[in-house]
């Protein structure tokens, strides 16, 4: 009998998981400010969002994230990954590479956000060589620069899972490609990239629910009221956060921002079943 083993786990799951997530979808079918009165308002939280423009632009974010992002990620991890693999010191460098994933993303955030902004580093850099004037980059090119912070975050976590299964490869594949006379590209295609499929679903999937929920790291590049940065560059987890607890009049709209929240959940079920669809094709085994 295995279940006396799974329930304690079952039930704190269910406590702090399981459960939340139904009283989620559930305020979001009210009008309520956390306080007051709970006003029954049906599917009419989803139909303003329907017509929000501000949630557009949000999901339109999120959308650039998950694919943009994604890809930029992706590409520079197996550029970093094929660099790295029979360079000397590969260790060290994927723990420098590494070190991004394991740092607040508050810190990194704030060490970004320096080094762009007016007087920072870069600013200073560019002085120093001989430009009379630079551009203020967190106020024209933010959201740039907040796509180009994650990317600088999320790609060595990616190196090393990614490095993990192309350390699996043994090397005299690669060696008989050599032989044949196979280019870097077809090693690549018919090879590298086969023999770590399962590794790159699996990161598939991790990068998907962890796109759809990145927040601190955008929340840190606050502005002036409430210390949120400004809607352009809102993805929907911050919008959830700003519609709950300011940055947007009228505030502690539970119920819309449950509203809003429900929807990035089934946004990221829907996507993983579909992901996990479509890597569903069988590992190659050597």
């Amino acid at each position: 009998m295995f279940w006396p083993f799974l329930l304690p786990a079952l039930v704190v799951y269910t406590i702090f998981m399981i459960a939340p997530t139904v009283a989620s979808f559930w305020v979001s079918l009210y009008s309520w400010d956390g306080i007051g009165e709970m006003k029954w308002r049906g599917l009419g939280n989803f139909e303003l969002l329907w017509r929000d423009e501000v949630f557009h632009s949000a999901l339109w974010n999120t959308f650039v994230i998950l694919v943009g992002v994604g890809l930029a990620v992706f590409a520079f991890s197996f550029a970093l990954t094929m660099v790295l693999r029979d360079m000397a010191g590969k260790r060290f460098a994927r723990a420098v590479l590494f070190f991004p994933s394991i740092v607040s993303p508050i810190v990194l955030a704030i060490f970004w956000g320096f080094l762009f902004q007016q007087r920072g580093l870069l600013d200073s850099f560019l002085h120093g060589v001989g430009f009379s004037s630079t551009p203020n980059l967190l106020g024209e090119h933010l959201w740039l620069i907040v796509c180009m912070g994650m990317i600088w975050m999320s790609t060595g976590l990616y190196v090393t899972i990614i490095m993990a299964g192309v350390d699996q490869i043994p090397p005299y594949l690669y060696e008989e490609c050599e032989l044949a006379g196979a280019s870097a590209w077809q090693r690549f295609r018919y090879v590298t990239f086969p023999l770590t499929w399962d590794v790159i679903s699996t990161a598939m999937v991790l990068w998907t629910v962890s796109s759809l929920k990145i927040f601190d790291f955008i929340l840190a590049f606050g502005g002036t009221t409430n210390d949120l940065p400004p809607v352009g560059v809102w993805n929907t987890a911050l919008f959830v956060y700003g519609k709950t607890f300011g940055g947007r009049a009228p505030t502690y709209q539970l119920g819309y921002a449950s509203a809003s929240a429900a929807v990035t959940l089934i946004a990221i079920i829907v996507l993983v079943a579909l992901l996990r669809r479509l890597n569903s094709r069988d590992a190659v085994q050597l």
